[in-house]
């Protein structure tokens, strides 16, 4: 059985820290940001933690789970 592929988009856009937590991008960051105030843009500028339905998901992309 061949090993399996890591998915090229998920690991550009996803990390992992030391801990084992998954972090990722805002979202509501690319447009229409003149209505947003300052401190929200602030803060949707760092990243986040994936809630648990997604760290599933992410992780299988990631190869760091078994089908």
């Amino acid at each position: 059985m061949p090993k399996m592929k890591t998915h090229s988009g998920a690991k550009k856009r996803f990390k992992q820290t030391a801990s084992g937590k998954l972090r990722g991008r805002h979202a509501f960051t690319s447009h229409n940001l003149e209505k947003k105030g300052p401190k929200r843009k602030r803060r949707l500028g760092h990243p986040t933690d994936l809630s648990e339905t997604d760290v599933k998901r992410v992780k299988l992309l990631l190869g760091k789970r078994k089908p």
